[in-house]
């Protein structure tokens, strides 16, 4: 199953929504592993480190800094953007469903988005 780092402003609802749907999902969010406040490039770097995809909500720098690190020859454990806005039930069964149904391997220098309505 695919571990998760939320970044620290990603959508506390959805965090909520997740573990209370799929009790067993892996997922840690900034705060709680100690990195409020961080950088892209420290987020990233700790979710490589310890295998997460990064959920997040930032468009502006962050696929960017993913990307940056994938050119550099570094470990990007995965990245999954999408809208703050969207449904809640409809991204909580979207995050199971790639938890559940891919491998770490397939998130290896991978940006996604979430899109669903």
């Amino acid at each position: 199953m695919i571990r998760f780092l939320a970044d620290e402003n990603f959508n506390r609802i959805f965090v909520h929504a997740l573990r209370k749907a799929h009790p067993a999902i892996d997922l840690v969010v900034a705060q709680e592993a100690g990195l409020t406040g961080s950088t892209d490039e420290v987020l990233l770097e700790w979710a490589a480190q310890h295998g997460r995809v990064l959920l997040s909500h930032d468009y502006t720098t962050l696929a960017a800094k993913a990307y940056e690190r994938v050119r550099r020859g570094q470990r990007m454990s995965g990245v999954l953007l999408m809208r703050d806005d969207l449904p809640v039930a409809s991204v909580v069964d979207e995050i199971i469903l790639r938890a559940e149904c891919s491998s770490s391997a397939e998130w290896e220098g991978v940006v996604s988005y979430l899109d669903v309505d």
